[in-house]
């Protein structure tokens, strides 16, 4: 599916702004029927959560409406007419007038509907979107829904961050022609100084089709016809980590001299391999600096803004990180745009967070129950798990920036189960894009000693907490179980590996002069002692701390108005880590930290190399 553009064939109008909105009414039990009763208002793209002071809308399990009028431009006679919502958190209907044109399950990929049989041009139509929140074993992410003893639906699920809900990110109204461009994909490769393009276009109707090839001015430097084919760019100008440069790849649709359909796409290029310990960008060793991070903002929730984004990138640049992972789902592609054109790398996730019912008993103390089976994540949950992937990889398969794909946040990799699950959708993932490297983030229990899937993937992506759920405030201890951990991971399995999440909760404002849990001198202490282990590992290829910025979480005793690890506050102020790692990071340009070997801890010598005296995990992360 192709992001909605403005091209000389095609016309856009965003659809952002106030909605009439509404609570799901049992009284009402076709809202979309009339004007939606009340006088509340959402903004939109936001969540609708934080929005109003009513704990009962903030706390409400089930569907919401949104709705407003639309008036289709005269001027669209004879194109098609479709309707687009960049996301539904987490289950979308759309009506227009009375009739249902679209239902999407899934929060954080792009759907549409072809309208144009229920229109006409220069008409006003009545456009109403129902979005339903629920979490379930066939969802990604996972929840449940109970019922409390006074009859209300509460949600459960498996993540730490709050479920926002709603039309978090853009909706559009535009028109394409009759005959179109339905896809495009572009898969680069380098050839000495030559770019090396394969492209494929796939239309609407059979009809020639001419590409082209444009530089940063707008120069041609190649073309060619046909719907497959290669291009070749001499003296290429390659997408680098820091220094992006993006061609465009102009596509048309020919009726003899005529162009009928015109669609721009813009590309880098660049190569991505993993080559034994080594992750390479364009044949160059690269270590990845930077944060796991959320769409989460005070009010609007995880509803896109793009002075957030401008934002959150100039601090990305300023503490010298250069990647992140969309942490826990496919972000907005307003994101990845920014990303192609300010070369930042991006390890682009799905949204399968809380495969993993061993974290709720560590939290319950009750025994979890197995993460797979046919009554807890079975085949309904992997078929949803391989439907998100085919659409996040659909949409986000031509942005350089993306150089790897994460199929999972913290699974139980380590139980029975994880292997039959995972394995299909490795090899899913493997169909819809042999160009880039996979990776899972392996959650605290499973090491290197019962990972079940580890094999299955390019890079070993871990999570770990030493210092923080496992030898709170012992960071000498906590330093001698991360270095024999990581190196588990290597010698057992001879793959990169990074750490893609550290971190520890830590409130502004607090200090000590001893190693005090929630201070900002123990989040440095505790930064310093992960850093002095990874410069110490052979084959380690990035470190992704957690988080970025504070971000809210569900309720839970364990938090403080939210999830405290990030180094920046929620309204993005700098933590006195902030500083330690901007210390760290500026000036590195993708390269690994060197260190003396002499410097590795001598407890290692002692031949022990599993993590059978650890503590049990406490927490979740």
């Amino acid at each position: 599916m192709l992001k909605p553009r403005s091209t000389i064939t095609r016309e856009l109008i965003n659809l952002d702004g106030l909605w009439r909105f509404a609570v799901e009414n049992p009284n009402v039990p076709e809202p979309w029927k009339g004007v939606l009763g009340g006088n509340l208002e959402a903004a939109v793209p936001s969540s609708y959560n934080d929005l109003f002071a009513d704990q009962k809308i903030r706390d409400h399990v089930g569907w919401v409406w949104y709705q407003r009028t639309v008036r289709v431009p005269r001027g669209w006679t004879g194109e098609r007419v479709l309707l687009r919502l960049d996301a539904a958190t987490h289950e979308g209907k759309v009506y227009v007038d009375d009739v249902l044109v679209a239902r999407h399950v899934g929060g954080y990929t792009p759907f549409e509907a072809d309208i144009t049989d229920h229109l006409s041009p220069g008409d006003e139509f009545r456009l109403t979107v129902g979005v339903n929140n629920e979490l379930t074993s066939a969802t990604i992410p996972p929840g449940s829904i109970s019922v409390s003893q006074d009859g209300r639906r509460q949600q459960t699920y498996l993540h730490d961050f709050y479920n926002y809900a709603g039309l978090a990110r853009s909706v559009w109204l535009y028109s394409k022609p009759e005959r179109h461009i339905s896809d495009i994909t572009v898969v680069t490769g380098v050839i000495g100084r030559t770019g090396v393009i394969d492209y494929s276009v796939e239309t609407s109707h059979k009809t020639p089709v001419r590409v082209r090839v444009l530089d940063a001015a707008g120069h041609e430097v190649s073309s060619a016809e046909g719907t497959q084919g290669t291009l070749t760019i001499e003296d290429v100008s390659l997408w680098r980590p820091g220094v992006a440069y993006l061609y465009n790849l102009v596509v048309e649709l020919l009726d003899g001299e005529d162009v009928i359909d015109s669609y721009t796409e813009p590309f880098g290029v660049r190569t991505v391999e993993v080559r034994g310990t080594q992750f390479l960008i364009n044949g160059e060793p690269f270590y990845f600096t930077g944060f796991g991070k959320h769409e989460d903002t005070a009010v609007r929730g995880k509803g896109h803004d793009n002075a957030y984004l401008v934002h959150d990138f100039q601090l990305l640049d300023w503490v010298g990180a250069n990647s992140f992972r969309t942490s826990h789902y496919p972000y907005a592609e307003e994101v990845l745009e920014f990303a192609d054109r300010h070369g930042i790398v991006v390890v682009d996730e799905t949204a399968a967070v809380g495969l993993n019912l061993g974290v709720q008993g560590g939290l319950t103390g009750v025994g979890p129950k197995p993460t797979f089976s046919p009554e807890t994540f079975n085949h309904e949950t992997q078929a949803a798990h391989a439907q998100h992937l085919r659409e996040v990889i659909s949409r986000d398969k031509n942005h350089p920036s993306v150089v790897m794909w994460s199929i999972a946040n913290e699974p139980a990799s380590n139980e029975d189960g994880a292997r039959e699950f995972f394995e299909p959708l490795v090899q899913l993932a493997r169909e819809l894009d042999p160009t880039r490297p996979l990776t899972y983030a392996a959650v605290m229990f499973a090491t290197f000693q019962n990972d079940k899937i580890a094999d299955l993937f390019d890079v070993l992506s871990i999570n770990r907490y030493y210092g923080w759920y496992i030898f709170t405030g012992d960071l000498q201890s906590a330093e001698i179980y991360l270095e024999r951990d990581l190196r588990g991971w290597v010698e057992a399995f001879g793959k990169p590996i990074m750490m893609s999440e550290y971190g520890a909760d830590t409130m502004p404002g607090q200090h000590s002069i001893w190693d005090m849990p929630w201070s900002e001198e123990y989040q440095q202490s505790f930064l310093d002692m992960n850093h002095r282990v990874f410069d110490r590992i052979d084959g380690f290829v990035g470190e992704h701390v957690w988080n970025f910025a504070d971000f809210q979480t569900s309720n839970g005793i364990h938090r403080v108005d939210g999830n405290r690890k990030g180094v920046f506050s929620r309204d993005r102020k700098p933590k006195a880590s902030a500083h330690t790692l901007r210390a760290r990071w500026t000036g590195l340009n993708g390269a690994k930290p060197s260190v003396d070997d002499t410097e590795e801890t001598e407890v290692l010598e002692n031949g022990t190399t599993g993590l059978d005296a650890a503590p049990a995990l406490e927490g979740a992360k």
